[in-house]
């Protein structure tokens, strides 16, 4: 097979693409280290990231995370293939997703990363020498370049797409009790979210407790607590599948779990065995609804910074300032409060979490306890729950209900959630740009346009064609990152970099969605205008896209 041929139309056997892309990967991965190794040249002093340096050279040190990323998500396509291909699983669509994938992503390690719309990182951004980057220039990858990302692999895959009813039915990788739970919770999403979904978000509805009530008889709120404390004991595996199927509904739904999975997170890993009997049973039965408590108006990302104080008094901690962007707050029945109670600092060191009992709240009164007021912020989208500003002036809590029982763990306690919340996120992701796809698939075949339906055009069969996959590639970077956190591994890395890849896949599936619906996508009756503005949130919550680049270049070059 010579470099250039369409590997569409190839006859050599399946293992010479899996073994192309395999060499391609190791030469990407030469290239990734000799970027780590520039970028460290400048930035890293004594063996650390230099904080003025790192900020000096900022986009370089996010590209740099960026490209880490491209490499690892193709680490886990090869991964995927060669799993699929010894047993005998990789199939005509799971080939064309994966020579797609290397195809379109080598080429833009190539010419250029976008990390935003309007921001490309170069190699030469990195400091790379033409030299540098010359394993890019193997035949492995010339020939992924030329014959992967094809218009003819393109095309073929929206037909088997179309063959198949409008949903690409692949093998994902996982074992068959993750397909049974993914089944039922696709049944459930069909019959009792989907087909309700717009009138919630355009109505600015909460979720009806009906739903929620079946949500917890299913699982959702204990889906990860261990057995010991009233939970399923599943994994976080189990927990992406699910997150994945309720948000392709609706990321409200899929995001009521969210709460509930960082508050038992929080209790687990740094509460006391009282407050572990307490109050686990409750959250997995869905009896008791957490919320976040963290973000301040003024601190953002900068949680260290946060002013929200707790004064101890007795038995009791008195808790002043304010909180902002809190999810679900009026109904829930308890808070996970991150407040300073040593006002002699002014970092992280001083900061304690509370477990804050409160009375959940109605339309006419939304938080009707003494010390707690709150307004709503409206939003886009990301609705079903609502957002609220809430104002502390002396509101109560119980000591007992510090979280571990000692004063200045909180920050410590809340990065240990963080891998949890951002794989759930890019599980989350992935189910908004599935509903994109979904969408935009069937709109392109309804819709005529000069005597054919629209997905006869290439530039929209295209668009198509490259939403499925990089879905796919988003989720085995995910996968990979619940695996590890599954065995007990650190995974801020990996959970990072698949929220920082998840969102931006959610964002581009639902513009190009709306892009196929034309101006029709733009009126509000169509539920892709709900999936654009649901989609845009990703890159900002749990950790916002820089802030996610930050974080993975540090690790990179530590």
């Amino acid at each position: 097979m010579h470099d250039g041929q369409d590997l569409t139309t190839a006859t050599a056997p399946l293992a010479d693409l899996v073994a192309r892309t395999g060499r391609a990967l190791a030469c990407a991965e030469q290239v990734l280290d000799r970027a780590i190794a520039r970028v460290r040249d400048r930035v890293v002093v004594e063996g650390r990231p230099a904080p003025n340096l790192l900020e000096q050279h900022q986009h370089a040190a996010h590209g740099l995370a960026w490209l880490a990323t491209y490499v690892e998500a193709l680490r886990q396509m090869q991964g995927w293939a060669e799993r699929l291909e010894a047993a005998g699983s990789l199939g005509e669509a799971e080939r064309l997703l994966h020579q797609i994938a290397f195809g379109e992503f080598l080429a833009q390690i190539e010419g250029g990363l976008p990390m935003s719309q309007g921001e490309i990182v170069r190699l030469r951004d990195l400091w790379l020498t033409g030299e540098d980057a010359g394993p890019l220039r193997d035949e492995a990858v010339e020939g992924l370049l030329q014959g992967g990302n094809t218009p003819a692999a393109r095309a073929r895959l929206v037909e088997l797409m179309r063959a198949q009813g409008g949903t690409l039915v692949v093998a994902t990788g996982l074992d068959d009790e993750y397909e049974m739970i993914r089944e039922q919770f696709r049944r459930f999403t069909l019959d009792r979210v989907a087909p309700h979904a717009h009138e919630w978000h355009l109505k600015d509805d909460l979720i009806p407790m009906e739903v929620i009530g079946e949500m917890a008889e299913m699982g959702v709120f204990g889906l990860t607590i261990p057995e010991e404390h009233g939970g399923f004991g599943l994994s976080k595996t189990a927990m992406c599948v699910v997150s994945e199927e309720l948000s392709r509904g609706y990321i409200g739904v899929g995001s009521l779990g969210t709460r509930s999975e960082i508050a038992a997170e929080l209790i687990l890993c740094g509460g006391t065995d009282a407050q572990k009997e307490a109050w686990l049973p409750k959250i997995a039965r869905g009896e008791v609804l957490p919320t976040a408590v963290f973000t301040e108006p003024n601190t953002g990302s900068d949680l260290g910074s946060l002013r929200t104080r707790a004064v101890r008094d007795g038995d009791l901690y008195r808790v002043t300032g304010n909180k902002t962007w809190i999810t679900h707050a009026a109904r829930a029945q308890v808070m996970t409060l991150l407040a300073r109670t040593d006002p002699g600092t002014k970092d992280y060191r001083g900061l304690s979490m509370f477990i804050a009992e409160k009375t959940p709240g109605a339309d006419a009164a939304p938080f009707p306890n003494t010390g707690l007021s709150g307004g709503e912020i409206e939003v886009l989208g990301y609705r079903g729950m609502k957002e609220y500003e809430l104002s502390f002036d002396g509101f109560e809590v119980k000591a007992a209900n510090l979280l571990g029982g000692q004063e200045g763990q909180g920050f410590k306690q809340l990065m240990q959630t963080f891998e949890s919340a951002r794989i759930q996120t890019a599980a989350r992701a992935i189910g908004v740009a599935q509903s994109a796809l979904d969408v935009g698939l069937k709109y392109a075949e309804e819709r005529k346009q000069f005597g054919k339906p629209l997905i006869a055009f290439p530039r929209v069969s295209d668009k198509l064609a490259l939403m499925a996959v990089e879905i796919m590639v988003a989720r085995q970077l995910t996968y990979f990152s619940a695996a590890r956190k599954d065995g007990g591994e650190r995974c801020d890395l990996e959970a990072g970099m698949a929220k920082l890849l998840g969102a931006r896949v959610a964002w581009a599936c639902a513009d190009n969605a709306l892009q196929i619906h034309g101006g029709n996508g733009f009126a509000l009756e169509y539920p892709v205008s709900r999936i654009l503005c649901d989609a845009r949130i990703l890159s900002i919550f749990e950790g916002a896209a820089e802030i996610q680049a930050q974080v993975i270049a540090r690790r990179l070059l530590a």
